[in-house]
């Protein structure tokens, strides 16, 4: 099974990937993930009427400064040069729920996946920070890679 993992090394051993010998190319991920929550609440959110502030903006910030740090907070992840990170959410009524999109760009030696997922993954998190006190029972859901660029494992594209 280690043979499979790139983590670990031929005797269950965590180890970092060593990417030196990998050609520098562009790579981009895109990920996407949301929150559920009531309609009530959705209102807020897209009215601007939450008590802390702006909920788009607090997400789409933090979910950029988290694909900034994704080094420090993914066991054996690179630090990577991103060249651009867009948070982009998008309320989607009928299902009464905030969609977060993140695309991740870099030219490296590595993809740029994870820092694309954490961004999503922090910034459905700062969503229900901030609209907690109006919907505890908010959902945070449906959170994956839709596609990534570059590389030698080529191009990926999750099937709709």
């Amino acid at each position: 099974m280690a043979d499979d993992l790139t983590h670990l090394d031929r005797e269950g051993h965590a180890r970092m990937v060593d990417v030196g010998g990998k050609p520098v190319t562009a790579r981009e991920a895109v990920a996407q993930g949301r929150v559920r929550m009531n309609s009530q609440t959705l209102k807020k959110a897209l009215d601007g009427d939450s008590k802390k502030g702006s909920v788009r903006a607090a997400a789409e910030f933090a979910g950029i400064m988290a694909a900034k740090r994704t080094a420090e907070l993914i066991p054996l992840c690179h630090h990577i040069a991103l060249s651009s990170v867009k948070v982009d959410i998008a309320a989607d009524p009928g299902a009464s729920a905030l969609v977060v999109t993140a695309r991740a760009r870099t030219s490296g030696q590595t993809g740029v996946e994870m820092e694309a997922l954490t961004a999503v993954s922090i910034a459905c998190l700062a969503i229900y920070d901030m609209l907690k006190a109006s919907d505890r029972a908010m959902v945070i859901e449906g959170i994956a890679l839709l596609e990534k660029s570059g590389g030698a494992s080529g191009d990926y594209r999750r099937a709709p």
